[in-house]
């Protein structure tokens, strides 16, 4: 199995499977590790003297958990695999999330399991080879944003629900939807694909990429696995979401050299100092996506960007990287507060899919239309 080494280290110990990282070439490097509570030895293969020898590797050898190799980076997500859903179980199989983004965590650990086995990972890859080849996500933002002046492109999210608001798009037509922003100057497009609390589907991803739309388009879901960077490009992605709160920096290495592999874009989320911290340690990260909502209590503060970029803000221009602020934005003040922040890109979903004609919206949220 091809996974984050997170994921192979949470299965219980009578089930634990081999978690095998193997490199883009085909020549895997392998390290055997033990698991404190394992009954046998796991083999984890990485790509690269730098992943090889990493320290998550090192502790995992010498027998600490993945759980606690994660949280001593500041990831407060417990992953715990499991048969069913966490609200189906009793006893021991009940566990209680303690947050928002640790449900939807679990969840997605069962939903993507019963993906792989419906569909397995050699098969995704071929569909992934037999794709149309990938746009330039970043390259869009970047375009989008000189051709408006240094007005911050747009990443527009087709998204029918959230897990706070509930519905928010009786009437709901992801490429109608997708047609409308293009039309009005979104550079990108993000699609939820979450079906469990988003009520989002990899379908509405197909239907939109095969609808005409030119834009590049952002898978948006809760990636913990590699097989869902693949099937999102199958699905025609160009991009993919990756929250640093949930995965640890070798599942973020490993990721964005497979997203590299396959020429996908990855957006690298943090909400908080640490993660921005532990991101700009990690080579070949174009993309910083900075949430303002908390994703444990899901609060929104747009201050959040001004303040890691106040912060930061040298360090990520002399690594030359994009930064996009997500969520809160509303207004054009909302856009002009996080324009001056530094931002070359928004992401914004809710405040443009909740009105009645969603591409019109555009121009009420920046205060002007956008050229395109």
């Amino acid at each position: 199995m091809e996974s984050s080494i997170l994921a192979a280290a949470s299965f219980p110990r009578a089930s634990r499977p081999v978690a095998l990282l193997t490199d883009i070439a085909g020549a895997p490097r392998a390290v055997r590790c033990r698991v404190a509570d394992a009954k046998g030895p796991v083999m984890y293969y990485t790509m690269g003297e730098g992943m090889f020898n990493s320290e998550e590797v090192f502790q995992w050898e010498s027998g600490k958990s993945m759980n606690a190799i994660a949280a001593a980076q500041g990831i407060r997500v417990r992953r715990r695999c499991r048969p069913r859903y966490p609200s189906e179980g009793i006893g021991a199989d009940r566990a209680v999330p303690r947050n928002i983004l640790e449900q939807i965590v679990w969840d997605k650990e069962v939903e993507v399991a019963q993906r792989k086995a419906r569909a397995p990972l050699q098969r995704v890859k071929q569909s992934a080879e037999r794709a149309p080849p990938p746009r330039d996500f970043a390259g869009a933002l970047g375009v989008a944003c000189r051709r408006n002046g240094g007005v911050p492109a747009l990443i527009a999210e087709v998204k029918k629900a959230s897990p706070t608001k509930g519905l928010l798009r009786e009437h709901f037509d992801p490429v109608e939807i997708a047609h409308a922003y293009e039309r009005n100057g979104a550079a990108c497009l993000s699609i939820l694909t979450d079906e469990k609390h988003f009520l989002g589907s990899f379908e509405d991803l197909e239907a939109v990429r095969n609808s005409g739309v030119n834009c590049p388009l952002l898978c948006k879901d809760f990636v913990i696995d590699v097989w869902q960077i693949y099937y999102a490009r199958s699905k025609g992605a160009d991009a993919v979401l990756l929250i640093a709160a949930v995965l640890p920096d070798l599942d973020i290495k490993y990721m964005l050299r497979v997203c590299t592999s396959i020429g996908m874009t990855a957006l690298v989320e943090v909400h908080n100092e640490s993660e921005l911290d532990r991101v700009l340690k990690i080579d070949g990260v174009q993309l910083i996506g900075i949430n303002n909502r908390s994703l444990e209590t899901f609060e929104v503060d747009t201050a959040n960007t001004n303040m890691l970029l106040e912060k930061h803000g040298d360090i990520i221009r002399k690594k030359q990287m994009q930064v996009v602020s997500e969520s809160g934005l509303f207004t054009p003040d909302n856009v002009a507060y996080v324009q001056n922040a530094g931002v070359s890109a928004v992401l914004v979903g809710e405040s443009l899919v909740t009105q009645e004609d969603p591409g019109r919206a555009i121009a009420g949220l920046f205060g002007k239309e956008l050229v395109h």
